[in-house]
């Protein structure tokens, strides 16, 4: 299986909540090495980020978002806060937030929350192929 593909399962194994396969996907992404997979996931952290936070975000919302997402996990408690509202406010515009956050913390932090974005949207089959569509073209621009 090629990583593109890994990527998409990942993507489609998020939105559906199926951690068992998302956790076999990022193994074997890393194993195989991950050549277009940040670009990938930071391009669906972008867009999904978007479409929940819109181009006015509330910052009380995203923190409210932080602390649910912490809630949600039983080791949510070790998730660093600031670092999820960091890169949520990022990727809305304020990159300078991404300054001090390290590049291992960035990339799970994106993982988990595109995670909660994703699962949170419920989207049909057709709405999640589009969002998938999407991240690809645009994570394609970066290459």
């Amino acid at each position: 299986m090629t990583n593109k593909q890994n990527l998409s399962d990942l993507v489609r194994a998020f939105a559906r909540g199926d951690w068992g396969t998302a956790d076999r996907l990022l193994v074997e992404i890393g194993d195989n090495g991950l050549r277009e997979g940040p670009q990938t996931i930071s391009a669906a952290f972008l867009i999904a980020v978007q479409r929940r936070f819109g181009e006015t975000p509330d910052l009380k919302q995203i923190a409210n978002f932080v602390t649910m997402t912490r809630q949600r996990y039983a080791d949510g408690h070790e998730l660093p806060a600031l670092a999820m509202e960091g890169m949520i406010r990022g990727a809305l515009g304020e990159t300078d937030l991404l300054d001090g956050i390290e590049p291992d913390v960035a990339f799970s932090t994106q993982i988990l929350l595109l995670g909660t974005l994703l699962q949170d949207e419920q989207w049909t089959e057709a709405e999640l192929e589009d969002f998938i569509r999407e991240a690809e073209e645009t994570a394609a621009q970066y290459r």
